[in-house]
């Protein structure tokens, strides 16, 4: 699993077109403040360490939510940052059980549209801490 993390004053987000079939068809445009990006990408050996990947996942949205006193989590699939992938199942697997986790603690999380490109603004504020890459 790779986690692009940015700390986002102001994040906007529209889905543009749809690229895997089975996901339900879905317009929606959102702009979030005061949240944590996380960028993600599954690798084709996440699947047999879902747990131990959900465990860092949600370790790392914390650690870096907390740094900028904020409880609003946008999760947005970004299959750029490695060679392999999961499958989708598994991906949205993780991705649920990441969700349900942060929600349980009092996070907001927002996921943009699975199965679609999005368009997106993002203001990263100027923080070193604001741009984490992990490699988990």
């Amino acid at each position: 699993m790779k986690l692009l993390m940015f700390y986002a004053p102001h994040f906007w987000y529209q889905t543009f077109q749809k690229t895997v079939p089975e996901v339900p068809d879905r317009d929606e445009e959102k702009a979030l403040e005061n949240a944590v990006v996380i960028f993600f990408h599954a690798e084709a050996h996440d699947e047999e360490r879902q747990s131990k990947v959900v465990e860092k996942w949600v370790k790392n949205a914390k650690w870096i939510a907390r740094k900028f006193n904020t409880t609003t989590v946008v999760l947005h699939s970004f299959n750029h940052l490695a060679e392999t992938k999961a499958s989708p199942e598994a991906t949205q697997a993780m991705v649920q059980v990441v969700r349900q986790r942060l929600e349980r603690t009092g996070f907001t999380v927002v996921e943009t549209p699975f199965g679609y490109l999005n368009e997106w603004k993002i203001h990263v504020a100027g923080d070193s801490l604001a741009k984490v890459f992990k490699n988990l």
